[in-house]
């Protein structure tokens, strides 16, 4: 009996990993990609005007020792625009070796980075929790999304200076709560009435005053302001997080602990990392809240207080600029150690 001949396996094309086969465009595609760059054009015009103009004139000034009062003559008359009796010279890396060796500048530098730490973590723990509340089934849920958002869309010197008012050791409702209310309150609870009234201060805290509550404070403040903002862009990721999942991880039986450590928490990174990014921008370049309250105090000078002081006070608008570079340095730094954290997984 003969035996037939086993028909050879077809050989597979090689595909050198890494590239992708060139494949001819239609005339339909590259009409949309010329659409597409044609409607990108004007934002990446503006962005270009607005932030990136601005950042290489810091870098440039931040090598000269131009100041508020110091200008450039231009001479006119001739082809090349030759400049006469300019005022700024070229110092090189002056500006930053004064500000790296600098104490207040140092000092500075640690308060934005314990600020930017200690409140963009709370933040993103309690943004986590309201988000996953408003995300569930309840009735009034639309009222309770929008209510939440009523300090964040408060402006931030309207509710610092609200927040001064309320903590003021002689007049503010935090100590008046602290110290006579939330006493008077928990003194009925039987058995533990008297331990818990115990934990609250016999005496009114100057929390504006003392150095050692200055920073809490405001980081207390930026709290209460933004966990909103970071709730709402937490909550738009988990809405689009498909539902089917739960409903078979449920039947599968994982409990809730499970579902969100091994499926929600995966599939919220891309928003995370939004959230995080966003977040690291404001708190680290922060001023508005912290000066409002405590001006430039040492115990909570940041980066943005040390520049505004130096060019205002200072007439250092070389320096300034320096200090603003430092400042954009840092943010791409943490920028760069987020996306290595919060691993996102490419389709």
């Amino acid at each position: 009996m003969s035996q037939q001949a086993v028909p050879a396996p077809l050989s597979q094309p090689t595909v050198q990993p890494g590239k992708i086969s060139e494949v001819p465009r239609s005339s339909w595609a590259k009409a949309r990609e010329r659409l597409a760059w044609l409607l990108v054009a004007p934002s990446i015009l503006i962005v270009a005007v607005v932030a990136l103009y601005p950042l290489a004139q810091s870098v440039r000034l931040s090598f000269t020792n131009a100041g508020l009062t110091t200008s450039c003559i231009e001479d006119r008359g001739g082809f090349g625009n030759a400049r006469a009796g300019c005022e700024r010279e070229y110092v090189g890396f002056a500006n930053y070796e004064f500000l790296l060796a600098n104490d207040q500048f140092i000092t500075a530098f640690w308060n934005t980075v314990r600020f930017t730490v200690s409140s963009v973590a709370i933040e993103t723990v309690l943004g986590m929790i309201v988000a996953l509340i408003i995300n569930s089934q309840f009735k009034a849920r639309g009222l309770l999304r929008t209510a939440i958002l009523i300090p964040w869309a408060i402006p931030t010197v309207v509710s610092s200076r609200l927040w001064a008012y309320m903590f003021n050791d002689a007049y503010g409702v935090v100590n008046d709560l602290l110290v006579n209310r939330l006493p008077q309150l928990v003194d009925w609870i039987p058995l533990v009435g008297d331990n818990l009234a115990g934990v609250f201060p016999e005496q009114k805290i100057a929390f504006l005053a003392r150095p050692e509550w200055q920073m809490p404070t405001a980081i207390a403040v930026d709290v209460w302001k933004t966990t909103p903002f970071m709730a709402l862009l937490l909550l738009a990721g988990l809405q689009i997080i498909p539902g089917d999942i739960y409903e078979a991880s449920t039947v599968d039986g994982a409990s809730k602990w499970q579902q969100f450590w091994q499926m929600t928490l995966p599939m919220l990174r891309p928003a995370l990392l939004v959230a995080l990014i966003f977040r690291t921008l404001d708190a680290f370049r922060v001023f508005d809240v912290i000066f409002v309250m405590f001006g430039n105090a040492s115990k909570t000078l940041t980066m943005a207080i040390f520049a505004q002081q130096t060019l205002v006070n200072g007439d250092r608008l070389g320096r300034t600029s320096a200090a603003s570079v430092l400042i954009f340095l840092c943010i791409g730094l943490l920028v760069l150690v987020y996306t290595r954290l919060v691993k996102l997984e490419e389709a």
